[in-house]
């Protein structure tokens, strides 16, 4: 069995101290004790999130049409000043092949961890059948995004989300069984509407043993991966830290892509970031 030794109550402690560091830092010479007072009762109203920066989850990788396999990562690296703002680096990226065949995939995500928020995407995908790179800038008051390449839209929610930080997102869903939900947060106004089904509790098995686990199918829209609707499935674990156990997802050119958890390091130490300028 994984090891969970962070608890939500940690994570959340974790980002108000990190956070009060940087309040520190940032405070005009003067400042008064009400207002540092008002800034750590902000920072205690922080959502309890089952993540935290330091969270690392490594996986073995397989591409059964393909004869493929290889290895992946996903991480919460580090506290990074957007436009003001401090945010988390989501990160996932894997790596495959059989003999010279290669596929590969390179995502990072700016998340708002107060307000469930991304700032900022890059996505890098290479597969047999060519590649796909993205930069984003995401504006949630504005309700907008503009790529590196010119494109823009608006985004029908103040709290935008990316493919990557949704995953995150469905982390922080009460996972009850045959329930369904159903989300406007991505970005792109046509990538919407985005549904999340809890399937049914999954026992796994894995490398280091069975694991209890939530299925859960999100439906997405993404004209370039799939023809209508595709399906991702999650098997996060059946506790308070909701780790995707499994993720079986379909990448153009390749086919279905599964990921296979092997190992978690948890949440380190809260480290300063720097303040806001």
């Amino acid at each position: 069995m994984f090891a969970h030794t962070r608890s939500a109550r940690h994570h959340r402690s974790a980002l108000a101290a990190a956070l009060l560091l940087v309040v520190g830092a940032a405070a005009p010479a003067g400042a008064s004790a009400q207002s540092t007072s008002l800034a750590v009762a902000a920072l205690r109203s922080a959502p309890i999130l089952p993540f935290a920066v330091g969270e690392r989850l490594t996986y073995s990788v397989r591409i059964p049409s393909a004869w493929m396999s290889g290895h992946g990562v996903m991480s919460v690296d580090s506290l990074t000043d957007i436009r003001g703002t401090q945010t988390w680096v989501l990160h996932f990226e894997f790596k495959a092949r059989v003999g010279p065949v290669k596929a590969s995939s390179d995502e990072t995500s700016w998340l708002d961890p107060l307000r469930l928020a991304a700032l900022q995407f890059q996505k890098r995908e290479r597969s047999p059948l060519g590649k796909d790179d993205e930069t984003v800038e995401l504006f949630p008051a504005e309700q907008r995004w503009l790529t590196t390449d010119g494109k823009s839209g608006t985004s029908p929610s103040t709290a935008p989300l990316d493919e990557l930080s949704f995953i995150y997102f469905v982390r922080t869903l009460p996972l009850v069984p045959d329930t369904t939900y159903t989300f406007d947060r991505h970005f792109d106004a046509a990538r919407n509407p985005i549904s999340v089904h809890v399937v049914r509790r999954d026992t796994l098995t894995t490398p280091s043993g069975p694991v209890a686990t939530v299925l859960v199918e999100m439906r997405v829209k993404d004209p370039r991966h799939y023809r209508g609707d595709g399906v991702i499935s999650i098997n996060l674990s059946d506790d308070a830290e909701r780790v995707p156990v499994r993720i079986a997802s379909t990448i153009p050119g390749v086919g279905t892509t599964i990921f296979t958890l092997d190992a978690r390091t948890t949440a380190a130490a809260p480290t300063a970031a720097p303040a806001p300028r």
